[in-house]
């Protein structure tokens, strides 16, 4: 297949690594290259098959729009953009493409999602719950778009929506923690990244499953499909 890949930062650039192992032809476009999305015309995606984007949430509408417009299937890795969702998935659907959105990609994550969505449970029964989130020094939004999920599920599924603690400290990769609270005891729940490594692989293999497909999905809800 043939992948364009958004935004040369450390988890675009391992993507088209992960990619080429895979036997995938991959392109990179710079933020300097793609300014509001001008580099993604029809012409120019003739020949590609998905567009992969890992950019910022200033650049992520602006590219998607483009993609949609050109009927070319997207991978969203990127964050802080989805109070669009409704907007943007109305345009995919009209379009008939395909487009593939997520907080994290990586299959670690989203098996926290769902161990998290069971245990959210406990807020129904006098538990109090916190989130923490850990990120290296140079991420710039927070809290994570993770951390944003996992509060969105424990709401579904405890009825309240917990605080998020976040810190930037260091070269942390990734680091998601649930604490559950009571008189009685304490329930504690990790995910700690040890690379990008996860959610590189994870970018990919969502791209090889929109293949072939039209629709708007969220990868936490299709991960168990690959």
């Amino acid at each position: 297949m043939n992948f364009l890949i958004l935004g040369r930062g450390k988890t675009g650039s391992l993507v088209a690594e992960v990619a080429s192992a895979r036997r995938h032809h991959t392109r990179i476009l710079s933020a300097s290259e793609n300014e509001n999305g001008r580099a993604l015309t029809p012409e120019s995606l003739a020949d590609v098959d998905v567009v992969i984007d890992f950019t910022t949430s200033a650049a992520v509408v602006k590219n998607a729009e483009a993609c949609i417009n050109a009927r070319k299937h997207m991978v969203v890795g990127t964050t802080g953009w989805y109070d669009e969702v409704p907007r943007l998935r109305d345009k995919v659907l009209a379009a008939k493409t395909g487009f593939l959105y997520g907080s994290n990609f990586s299959i670690g994550v989203n098996l926290f999602f769902e161990i998290a969505a069971a245990a959210g449970v406990a807020l129904k029964y006098g538990y109090s719950g916190q989130l923490f989130e850990r990120h290296h020094e140079q991420k710039k939004d927070a809290p994570s778009g993770t951390a944003l999920t996992l509060q969105k599920i424990l709401h579904e599924t405890g009825g309240s929506e917990l605080e998020i603690v976040s810190f930037r400290e260091g070269d942390a990769v990734g680091m998601h923690e649930v604490v559950f609270n009571s008189p009685s005891d304490r329930v504690y729940l990790c995910h700690d990244a040890k690379s990008r490594q996860g959610f590189a692989e994870g970018a990919v293999r969502g791209a090889e499953w929109l293949a072939g497909k039209s629709g708007f999905y969220e990868f936490r809800k299709i991960w168990r499909e690959l």
